[in-house]
């Protein structure tokens, strides 16, 4: 299938500092990609630069097959974005916001206004049409930034962490809506931090770090191909000393954060029963997910 997005070899630098180091992708239509990565992995830059708002230091960028930035205007008529930070109009009402942003695109108004009754059904907005935004929820306005990033039917959509500061409803109410959205054959770029976001609404992922992609595949082949099977977290003021001597005869690898201890494990049944004997100790066995993935290839240390 043809790409929609692609970047082939780009690099970005800021003072002297390598953002983007040589990255390769290509997303297919109708599906969600996820980038994800660390703080300062070269997300935001590499978003930028798709979309055409910044220009690399070396590599291309096709959008929609369009070169950009060269050709960048005319690319994202055909774009929607949800960026990071909500930057809605705080003067207007729920269907001025769509009107207005509708007008950016060459609309006309009466275009438009047929557009807005299924744009605020779709966000589960139509009882806040004419409601100042000050007045929404922190969910209502994030589901009104997709809504208006719709307003031009666009092909492909970036969304910048679309869910972060939301309860679980909202949370949830939007990945509906995004499967939704690929389901009509549009095309996704994502970034987020929940994995737990990337592994359910995701097709294909590429995780980042200090602006290389160091893995990518799909959320089920990422989590076979690099990590074991099985996960046993181990809790307690001693959970550190019972690591020390224990803890290598029974995992394949295991990581002590905190009070924490991390198992990882092909068969998991020798290290639950040496740990029911354990009365000082508790555990959480589970399934490996995606976060232990992203863990394991860009650490557990803070980035700022």
């Amino acid at each position: 299938m043809n790409a929609v997005i692609k970047a082939i070899g780009l690099q970005k630098s800021y003072g002297g500092q390598r953002v983007v180091d040589g990255l390769d992708l290509s997303i297919r239509k109708g599906e969600c990609f996820g980038l994800l990565g660390p703080n300062g992995a070269g997300k935001t830059t590499t978003l930028r630069m798709l979309l055409g708002l910044i220009e690399p230091d070396a590599g291309t960028a096709l959008l929609l097959d369009l070169p950009v930035p060269q050709a960048a205007r005319e690319a994202r008529i055909r774009v929607g974005v949800v960026p990071q930070m909500d930057n809605l109009d705080p003067d207007f009402t729920v269907a001025e916001n769509l009107l207005v942003y509708g007008r950016y695109f060459g609309l006309h108004d009466r275009e438009i206004e047929a557009r807005i009754p299924s744009l605020l059904e779709f966000a589960s907005l139509t009882s806040k049409r004419d409601a100042k935004v000050p007045t929404l929820s922190g969910g209502m306005k994030r589901r009104l930034t997709l809504a208006r990033a719709l307003v031009n039917d666009p092909d492909v959509i970036f969304l910048d962490e679309p869910t972060t500061g939301l309860d679980p409803q909202a949370r949830h109410l939007i990945w509906q809506r995004l499967r939704e959205l690929t389901q009509q054959g549009k095309t996704l770029l994502l970034t987020t931090h929940f994995m737990d976001e990337a592994e359910r609404l995701c097709h294909r992922l590429a995780v980042m770090d200090n602006g290389r992609l160091i893995s990518e595949g799909s959320p089920r082949q990422l989590i076979d191909s690099n990590i074991e099977p099985q996960v046993v977290e181990v809790f307690g003021e001693t959970s550190a000393q019972w690591a020390g001597e224990h803890a290598a005869n029974y995992a394949q690898r295991f990581e002590v954060s905190g009070e924490s201890v991390f198992c990882y494990v092909r068969d998991a049944q020798p290290l639950v029963e040496h740990l029911q004997a354990q009365s000082a100790l508790r555990y959480l066995h589970r399934p490996a997910n995606l976060e232990d993935v992203f863990l394991k290839l860009t650490g557990r240390e803070m980035r700022e």
